[in-house]
């Protein structure tokens, strides 16, 4: 047994080095470009930006598409690169597309809740994307996170959404198999907070990571020599990387909150939520809504998500499968022929 493992040692040792020799090969100005997609600043606040893609040369769609994503990372994972870009899938289909990046929090915004970010930022970001396309009602997707924002969003003000898309969105946070509901249940949120009073990146980060330890970790570079022996298979290992590594601190009152309500008292699907003292209930949502999950998804397991449809009108709900995890879910060139499909059908 000790020789079997001294072995597989040497070859994740060997594996790992030749990783290293090709880091050292790499400079900074090689680096492989992240959500590369042209596109234009059109309205900025505090650390939020709020962007618009430049379109293809296409016939365009009448209605934009605002695309919100999760505090936690960095939203550059819908445009990761020309292949795994959602972002340019859909601009290939004439969509208007926007994104709002949070930005980085500092200690300046460790006081923000989420009725900053949902009746703040969220609405603001809303009513500009309205006012820069000249359209009433616009069509939001969430994504993780940022589709839960999207749900209360949604709940709060039927108005301004058209059509509502969430991908890979938790709504039962006590749901069977949700292993980050477990670790968080009971916990002192007070102990997380940094100097600054906002979450550390690298405590979430570790957390993420300690869901599925050994895949996120030592087993993730068992295939190196497929990584590093093509140019287009270490770049998007490199792109990877940088997102994984390049995530933002959590304003501490917004963050505690979200994990009060929403993970530990588990609001949202119990119709017990309110946000700045008014009830977010999703069955107040009026937009036909398309609820897309991931079948192997770690951090949102699919009756997380399904649970969505216990809340909105049967006419209105529509729920999709797409094979692959959380990330993969609209990563994966494998999924993204089926992910792409689907909200062009829906979307119209």
């Amino acid at each position: 047994m000790a020789s079997s493992n001294t072995q597989f040692d040497d070859v994740w040792q060997d594996d790992f080095i030749l990783l290293m020799d090709h880091f050292d090969g790499a400079n900074e100005s090689s680096s492989p470009k992240v959500g590369a997609t042209a596109k234009e600043l059109v309205y900025n606040e505090n650390k939020l930006r709020l962007f618009r893609y430049c379109p293809l040369d296409v016939k365009q769609k009448k209605t934009p598409i605002l695309i919100t994503y999760a505090l936690v990372n960095r939203p550059f994972i819908v445009d990761l690169e020309p292949k795994r870009s959602l972002v340019l899938r859909l601009l290939e289909h004439g969509y208007p597309v926007y994104i709002i990046d949070w930005g980085y929090p500092d200690s300046s915004d460790c006081f923000t809740s989420l009725d900053d970010y949902i009746n703040g930022y969220l609405y603001r970001c809303v009513q500009q994307v309205k006012k820069d396309s000249k359209r009433k009602k616009i069509d939001l997707l969430g994504i993780c996170q940022g589709g839960v924002f999207s749900l209360c969003y949604s709940a709060l003000h039927p108005a301004d959404i058209r059509k509502l898309v969430t991908l890979v969105t938790p709504v039962d946070f006590h749901a069977e198999g949700n292993t980050l509901n477990l670790w968080t249940n009971g916990i002192n949120t007070n102990i997380f907070n940094n100097q600054s009073g906002n979450i550390s990146s690298q405590l979430i980060s570790q957390l993420f990571k300690a869901l599925k330890p050994f895949q996120l970790s030592r087993d993730k570079y068992r295939q190196l020599k497929n990584i590093v022996s093509k140019k287009e298979n270490f770049d998007t290992f490199l792109r990877m990387e940088n997102w994984l590594n390049n995530s933002p601190d959590l304003a501490g009152l917004a963050a505690k909150e979200f994990l009060i309500n929403f993970y530990q008292k588990n609001r949202l699907h119990n119709r017990t939520l309110k946000i700045n003292h008014r009830p977010v209930l999703l069955e107040k949502i009026n937009a036909p809504l398309l609820n897309l999950y991931a079948t192997q998804d770690h951090i949102v397991p699919p009756n997380s998500a399904r649970a969505l449809g216990q809340h909105i009108k049967p006419a209105l709900y529509q729920e999709q499968p797409l094979n692959g995890g959380h990330i993969g879910a609209f990563t994966s060139l494998k999924t993204q022929q089926l992910l792409i499909s689907s909200l062009v059908n829906w979307l119209g």
